[in-house]
């Protein structure tokens, strides 16, 4: 009888696991009340891979060297090795966000990946080739939705308001057009093109408050001028940023800040940190002693100028590229994006960060809200 028993218990247990595994929720009610998930939305400098999954792409990360200094093989993030968000979860006790087209992804307590390579606010924007801001909005709800059929609408709405959405959106809206040379950089003033990129951002923050979201993580724009690719947009011979992008930039982290100041006064419960990314990357590029690195201008890996030409890993039309032999000596690892380290570091200075560079709080602060 005591053998049956046991066999009973071994049988019960085996169940219970491969329920807990074969479903997008954990039935244990501790690991939705006692932790935020982590919802993400933007473009290649929080991309987790889903633009693997994307046919029409070129705007891809998932070849050699990419993910050699953390993982030891490319996983799609444009990046050697993990992102700000993948610090972000770690600090937040969550394991690495999957992204969301990636086959199998079901798990969605923790939250999930919505970023994509080339996104940006506006439609226009990689159009055809990437996951816009708006499609990324549709793919949420849609989890919002299956997390309601799962867990029950009270708990799901717990989960919802409980979690931080954070994004890294608008700097392709501004590049794009001037690596193209796009009609919009005559047809409309800054003022009024900035004002569409933060009108699409606004309406698809609203929705998100509308199905949930209360809490929201959002860096402003870094010193986009200054990355090698658009060092490439100088005139030979002249050693400086690319300043017609200025203006773009400045205006849109202004209207950021506004922005949430206005839905944390409409919108009730509305909590939200920004990092000034801006004013920590003009540091990382000017002064990369001071932070451990050697070198702030010349990406790790590329080619041309600065190496800021986007031919890493030689996949991309342009098959010579150069790598650094110490990419940790490096703010910047391709044309125009972070290695892991300058992402550590924004990442700790995200969650931890002083109202010198975070305000009104910083990101642990709205974990715990």
């Amino acid at each position: 009888m005591a053998k049956l028993n046991f066999c009973l218990s071994i049988f019960v247990f085996c169940i219970s696991l491969f329920n807990i595994q074969t479903k997008c929720f954990d039935e244990r009610p501790w690991l939705y009340k006692h932790h935020a998930a982590l919802f993400i939305f933007g473009d290649s400098l929080f991309d987790a891979g889903n633009n693997n999954y994307i046919n029409a792409t070129i705007g891809k990360a998932n070849f050699w060297p990419y993910g050699e200094t953390f993982f030891h093989h490319p996983t799609g993030r444009f990046c050697d090795g993990r992102l700000v968000p993948d610090f972000i979860a770690e600090y937040a006790k969550l394991p690495f966000i999957p992204p969301y087209l990636q086959p199998g992804n079901k798990l969605f307590i923790y939250g999930v990946n919505f970023a994509s390579g080339g996104a940006g606010a506006l439609v226009e924007t990689g159009k055809g080739s990437v996951i816009d801001l708006q499609t990324q909005l549709g793919y949420f709800k849609n989890v919002s939705r299956v997390l309601r059929e799962e867990l029950g609408d009270a708990k799901a709405e717990a989960l919802l308001s409980r979690a931080v959405y954070l994004f890294s959106v608008g700097t392709n809206d501004y590049a794009f057009p001037f690596e193209t040379n796009s009609s919009v950089l005559y047809t409309y003033s800054v003022e009024q093109y900035v004002g569409q990129v933060i009108g699409n951002i606004t309406q698809v923050i609203k929705e998100i408050y509308e199905v949930g979201g209360r809490k929201f993580g959002f860096p402003n724009l870094g010193p986009i001028e200054c990355a090698p690719f658009s060092r490439t947009m100088v005139p030979a011979g002249e050693n400086k940023c690319f300043e017609p992008f200025t203006p773009y930039v400045e205006l849109h982290n202004i209207e950021i800040s506004k922005l949430f100041q206005e839905l944390q006064s409409d919108l009730k419960g509305v909590k939200y940190s920004i990092l000034d990314f801006r004013a920590v990357g003009q540091d990382l590029i000017n002064y990369p002693s001071k932070y451990g690195f050697k070198e702030g201008k010349v990406a790790c890996c590329g080619s041309g100028p600065y190496r800021g030409i986007l031919s890493c890993g030689g996949r991309r039309g342009v098959r010579e590229f150069y790598l650094c032999d110490n990419v940790s000596d490096y703010v910047f690892f391709d044309s125009g994006h972070p290695t892991e380290r300058t992402n550590e570091i924004l990442a700790h200075l995200a969650w931890s960060g002083g109202p010198n560079v975070t305000g009104p709080c910083n990101l642990a602060a709205l974990f715990e809200f």
